[in-house]
């Protein structure tokens, strides 16, 4: 706190952007855990909605606190909505939730924010930690353990020179960016290098780009959110799909994968991750049983969409949203 109303013209410390499109299942929370946080400056949450057809709206009526901006399902993008939240923006900050991503404390605005201090970490991009819901399904719980464990150690920040590092020899890990929990300046987007305007994989591109250009971006351990998508299992192939042709658009991740390879790799993850289940204390027995035998369609369907993603011609744009979750949903 002080968490400044819409009625307020004055600019502050930081903006807290949620784009919304039907989340009505974690927004009330994901807005009360914000309006809960122990930020040492003045902020303001500043949503624009898309289009939803839920009770998105109602939820966002009944939070007085909330700068409520409409527009046009058809004039959303990734990339180009994030830019039009830094024009509309009075922060000197701005972080980046999805409508999904619930703090988990009340001091995530203070961690996701720090690195970017001119006179401290010096980042121009910060990225935070992603822990899985409870109902996740293991295959992607431990995808999202593997992802941040990979970023950098638990409780610390991590810093990514870009003077100092080759993009293209940085590791996964030291690459990775995700805006459901991120952070950058406000003047940095608007004035030095704003998001890509692409179907997906936007916050990806713009790591990349401000690495390219010399900049220092940051891991932030400590600024932590809940997340993980709740897919159905027929919508969990079209993300995996969705996100690698996004990837493959902006020159990152694999770039190509056999259908024999997609094979090895799909009986690997059904091996290794049956035997994590088997010890996983956070599953009782029950919950074992079921994912033990749901698992292994999981693991095919997410290497079967991979390597489907990583064949297609970019030009079919029929074919392509015949697999595209985001396609759907438009």
């Amino acid at each position: 706190m002080p968490l400044v109303g819409p009625e307020s013209t004055q600019a502050v410390d930081a903006t807290v952007f949620i784009p919304t499109f039907n989340g009505e299942k974690y927004l009330d929370q994901l807005l009360n855990s914000v309006e809960k946080q122990n930020f040492a400056g003045t902020f303001e949450i500043l949503i624009i909605d898309s289009g939803s057809s839920d009770s998105t709206l109602d939820i966002i009526a009944a939070h007085p606190t909330v700068r409520f901006v409409e527009i046009p399902g058809s004039e959303f993008g990734h990339g180009k909505t994030r830019n039009l939240a830094a024009k509309l923006a009075r922060g000197t900050n701005i972080a980046y939730l999805s409508h999904d991503a619930i703090p988990a404390d009340s001091n995530w605005l203070t961690n996701i924010t720090a690195p970017l201090d001119p006179a401290g970490l010096n980042c121009v991009g910060v990225v935070g930690k992603h822990i899985a819901r409870s109902n996740c399904s293991p295959l992607l719980k431990y995808e999202i353990e593997g992802v941040f464990r990979a970023c950098g150690p638990d409780g610390e920040t991590t810093v990514i020179d870009g003077s100092l590092n080759k993009a293209h020899e940085l590791t996964p890990g030291e690459l990775f960016y995700s805006d459901v929990n991120s952070a950058t300046r406000r003047d940095f987007l608007l004035n030095v290098i704003a998001y890509r305007d692409v179907n997906y994989s936007e916050d990806m591109a713009f790591a990349q780009d401000l690495l390219k250009a010399g900049y220092r971006k940051a891991y932030a351990a400590t600024a932590i959110v809940e997340h993980s998508n709740d897919v159905t299992f027929s919508e969990y192939g079209k993300r995996i799909f969705d996100e690698t042709l996004g990837m493959r658009r902006v020159g990152q991740g694999r770039q190509s994968l056999s259908w024999i390879q997609a094979k090895l790799r799909a009986v690997r993850d059904i091996l290794v991750s049956t035997s994590r289940i088997v010890r996983d204390r956070d599953y009782n027995f029950v919950q074992k049983l079921k994912w033990l035998l749901v698992n292994p369609a999981y693991a095919w369907t997410k290497w079967v969409n991979i390597h489907r993603a990583l064949n297609i011609s970019l030009e079919d744009e029929k074919k392509i949203a015949k697999y595209s979750l985001e396609a759907a949903r438009a």
